[in-house]
């Protein structure tokens, strides 16, 4: 597709459409005189012509026939706004099925024409359905913190709670998500449900004419029928007369605008009216009023919804009526916010059959623990395997066993009599005493660690405190400052940046991420909690590379030794020249307390540090090693004393825990 004006990819959009690394197209550019020059950006943040780096990959022959899908993105991303993009998507969806035009589709702008006839021909060789998943993917990468999604294990998690609790009638089956975003729970339950009535509704049209799409293409050649409406579920619902077996939703959080006056007296409200702070509330009594008779439905809920105060009168509605069945505590990390453990709702409307019209107990479930461990014994997200096995195949078989039945490991069955109280407080962490086996082992283990802690710090410890002050007669290296170094070309250094909008993602990271680090992520724990897809305007640092913090309450530097990184701002790479410079020699000058004094500039922690102005030592290459290799060596030291004090401090809560609830004997 050729335009007057050129379509611009970055050096990792590059990378991506010729299959390789970034760094292999940035050797490319340093290499050949060829590579075409940079249209727009920056120096540091170059972006190029689509048409004209095609060109040169075809000539050099470093362009398969198989990347076409990844030519074309770039084209969509190029036609302005993610409403336009995201009809051209549909519509390249509905011609590759070849059927009629959604009625009050948004006219589709003349420019995005002859691009949907490329992709439509491309579609048809390389596969419909895969093409238009392709683009749609791309596309939700791209407006992730604009557009929500259910990641697949934790929309395979709802459904299938909702399949054990309500499964797979002879009769027609309907299953409704009233939030159906771009289709994630209905995609799920297409392939759960034999032959399922399958109804959606999305607040934005173009979101809906997605979802639509999406749904047709994976049901294509089973016997699901696929419904999904724009609409607002709330205040104008499209399917106000329908009633479903099985409703699967993640509604939006926290909107004070849901209609608390226009639709203060809505039949919906059962069990109260909704506070204007409590739309979740309203969402869960909405989805109840669209279930059939012992139907099922299950939400994915902030946690705040089970105990804010606000919302304890429909609470307890909901625990009279026999109708919330169980709560779910999921580990962070299962979806946005990711900080945040969120909770699942199973509800259950009363039938006439075996299910009693109003139930004694609720099941409470932790299931916060089941997270995978990084290299560092941190959490590294869920352990999906692990939670769905916990949940599905330990704790909800018991929602309708008898009352003497053992209840599955962290979780509980509390009689609903006894929350029915002021608070009525729904958080499963608050009602659940942890298992005393798995309590006592958990504490052998920290125990272990500990001491293996100890034995580490009590070596390095021998190392270093080995060390003497040296004589007056050692040789006076001179000092440069970080400023010096760069204009010398011993050091080259770039300044973490802000990504642009939508560059920064929250959910489930690509094929080609790499985390984003910033200085709230280093006050709390160091962790990266966003990553960056494939944004070639990221600073990034390897292994190897020196990172500068550049806020004084933060100040420090360190060798990089993990994954790549992308840096934010006030965070900065220095890409030490070898054979110049030692990195670790570099990083144990900088991060001295008396540089961070000289260099900060002002009096306040909160203030910048002027790394430019940091001062290092200049003793022989030789004598720079052997100095690294201490600096290398307190560096472990520190990262032993962190960790040390944090399982500590885990120890002594854990020991206090277990003495004041009378489960530990200071007895022999």
């Amino acid at each position: 597709m050729s335009s007057s004006q050129p379509v611009p990819v970055s050096l990792a959009e590059i990378a991506r459409i010729a299959g390789v690394g970034r760094a292999a197209v940035s050797n490319w550019r340093r290499r050949h005189d060829s590579f075409p020059q940079r249209v727009a950006g920056t120096d540091a943040s170059p972006l190029f012509s689509l048409d004209a780096v095609e060109q040169w990959l075809r000539a050099n022959g470093k362009l398969r026939e198989t990347r076409g899908l990844e030519l074309l993105w770039p084209r969509f991303e190029a036609l302005g706004s993610r409403y336009t993009t995201a009809l051209a998507i549909a519509e390249v969806g509905r011609r590759m099925r070849r059927s009629r035009p959604r009625p009050g589709t948004e006219p589709i702008p003349p420019q995005a024409w002859q691009l949907i006839r490329e992709a439509v021909r491309l579609g048809r060789r390389e596969g419909p359905a895969e093409t238009f998943e392709f683009l749609l993917r791309r596309w939700l990468d791209t407006h992730v913190r604009q557009i929500s999604t259910t990641p697949p294990q934790l929309a395979d998690l709802m459904v299938g709670i909702a399949s054990l609790v309500t499964p797979n009638a002879d009769r027609p089956f309907t299953v409704l998500d009233p939030a159906c975003g771009a289709g994630h729970l209905l995609m799920s339950a297409a392939t759960a449900y034999a032959s399922p009535t399958l109804i959606g509704c999305e607040l934005d049209p173009t979101v809906a004419a997605l979802a639509a799409e999406r749904l047709a293409f994976h049901t294509e050649g089973t016997h699901a029928s696929v419904t999904v409406r724009d609409g607002n579920s709330l205040s104008s619902d499209p399917y106000a007369n329908l009633t479903a077996d099985v409703v699967v939703c993640t509604p939006p959080y926290n909107e004070r605008d849901w209609g608390y006056e226009e639709l203060a007296t809505d039949p919906r409200w059962v069990y109260g009216l909704p506070q204007r702070s409590e739309s979740e509330l309203a969402w869960v009594q909405h989805t109840l009023a669209r279930l059939r008779p012992g139907g099922t439905a299950v939400l994915l809920l902030p946690p705040g919804v089970a105990s804010r105060r606000s919302g304890r009168r429909i609470r307890q509605g909901l625990l009279r009526a026999g109708v919330l069945r169980a709560v779910v505590a999921l580990p962070p990390g299962c979806a946005q916010p990711h900080s945040v453990s969120l909770h699942l709702w199973v509800l259950r409307t009363p039938d006439d059959g075996s299910h009693r019209a109003t139930a004694e107990d609720i099941l409470l479930v932790d299931a916060t623990s089941h997270t995978d461990r990084g290299a560092d014994g941190r959490d590294a997200g869920p352990n999906w395997q692990a939670l769905s096995d916990h949940v599905l195949g330990s704790a909800l078989p018991l929602l309708d066993a008898p009352p003497s039945s053992r209840p599955a490991a962290s979780s509980v069955r509390v009689p609903v009599v006894d929350l029915l109280g002021d608070e009525a407080d729904l958080t499963p962490g608050r009602h659940i005493t942890p298992d005393r086996a798995a309590r006592g082992k958990q504490l052998a283990a920290s125990w272990e660690k500990f001491a293996s802690f100890l034995s580490e710090l009590n070596d390095t410890r021998d190392t270093l405190s080995s060390l003497k002050l040296a004589s007056d007669d050692v040789p006076q290296w001179p000092t440069r400052n970080l400023g010096e170094l760069c204009r010398a070309g011993t050091v080259v250094l770039r300044s973490g940046q802000q990504p642009p909008d939508g560059a920064v993602l929250d959910g489930e990271p690509g094929g080609d991420s790499v985390p984003f680090l910033t200085v709230p992520d280093l006050l709390q724990g160091g962790t990266p909690r966003a990553w960056v897809a494939g944004d070639a305007s990221a600073v990034v640092v390897r292994k190897g590379d020196v990172v500068v913090v550049g806020v004084v309450r933060a100040f420090s530097a360190w060798v990089h030794q993990g994954p790549p990184v992308a840096l934010g701002p006030q965070l900065h790479a220095l890409y030490v020249t070898p054979g110049m410079l030692d990195a670790h020699f570099l990083a144990g000058c900088l991060r001295a307390p008396s540089n961070s004094r000289q260099a900060g500039t002002h009096t306040s922690t909160s203030s910048r540090v002027d790394v430019r102005r940091l001062l290092v030592l200049q003793p022989p290459l030789e004598d720079q090693r052997r100095y690294g290799e201490v600096f290398r060596q307190i560096s472990t030291f520190e990262q032993l004393l962190t960790r040390t004090g944090e399982l500590g401090r885990g120890l002594i809560g854990d020991l206090s825990e277990q003495l004041a609830s009378g489960h530990l004997s200071s007895r022999g």
